[in-house]
């Protein structure tokens, strides 16, 4: 599909199509990139996320299934979703799923990368999203001054001790910023939350990706906030933490 430019409907319907020299050209150099652990998303440029088609590259991180989680977990949140963020956005995929969810909020995005916003406000274009999304390159929330609804991310939470039991072409071909946050996983996190606590209003929520492996230091670094839930994914692993900010 990605040679011929086409849907998997066309492939089907002609199965006598004989590709041309350059066809084969690109078909042979697209397997022996993925041969050598090049992820398929890098390949082709594209990840399918929340029903859209995002461009992506290696400055971003590929958006995975598990991270809808932290959509769904969003839109179910009780109170204001006017005012949101999207800490650390990579590719733009969770700004952008909430953009097409959450017509009337107003959703910002940061990213310390300027290669990882560039790709971010392509997806956003490709979308009409442009006036919808206002992006940011900073560290974390350093700079913004909103008093916001919504903090959300999906942060760096592998630890360092962990690199071995990631797969190979998550760690050689993926971004490491956007994968390994120090040698416990949490360092991200850890400050994260009280930037998030000093932005967000009163009963704002903070929405967080996480794993099994860090889900009791990060119950300990919330200690204080309230209505604190964890959702598993479809592998009962602790995906989403989501707590409150106290009213007072």
């Amino acid at each position: 599909m990605f040679v011929l430019n086409c849907d998997r409907a066309y492939l089907f319907a002609h199965p006598e199509r004989e590709l041309t020299t350059d066809e084969s050209a690109r078909y042979e150099a697209a397997l022996s990139e993925r041969s050598r652990g090049v992820p398929a998303q890098y390949i082709t440029g594209h990840q399918e996320f929340w029903g859209m088609d995002l461009i992506v590259s290696p400055a971003v991180l590929i958006p995975r299934p598990e991270t809808e989680h932290l959509i769904e977990s969003v839109l179910a949140l009780n109170g204001r979703k006017e005012l949101m963020v999207d800490v650390g956005t990579g590719s733009g995929a969770i700004a952008l799923a909430l953009a097409k969810e959450l017509p009337d909020a107003e959703i910002h995005a940061t990213d310390i990368s300027s290669a990882a916003l560039e790709i971010a406000r392509a997806n956003a274009a490709r979308y009409q999203f442009e006036s919808r999304i206002q992006f940011h390159q900073t560290d974390l929330l350093h700079g913004l001054t909103y008093p916001f609804d919504v903090v959300v991310s999906n942060p760096p939470y592998v630890g360092e001790s962990e690199e071995d039991q990631v797969q190979f072409e998550v760690r050689k071909f993926e971004p490491r910023s956007a994968v390994f946050a120090g040698p416990l996983g949490t360092e991200v996190i850890a400050l994260l939350i009280p930037q998030a606590h000093a932005l967000l209003r009163p009963g704002g929520w903070l929405l967080l990706e996480i794993s099994g492996t860090i889900i009791d230091p990060v119950r300990d670094l919330i200690a204080g906030w309230n209505e604190v839930e964890v959702t598993r994914d479809l592998q009962s692993i602790p995906r989403v933490v989501r707590a409150r900010k106290p009213l007072v």
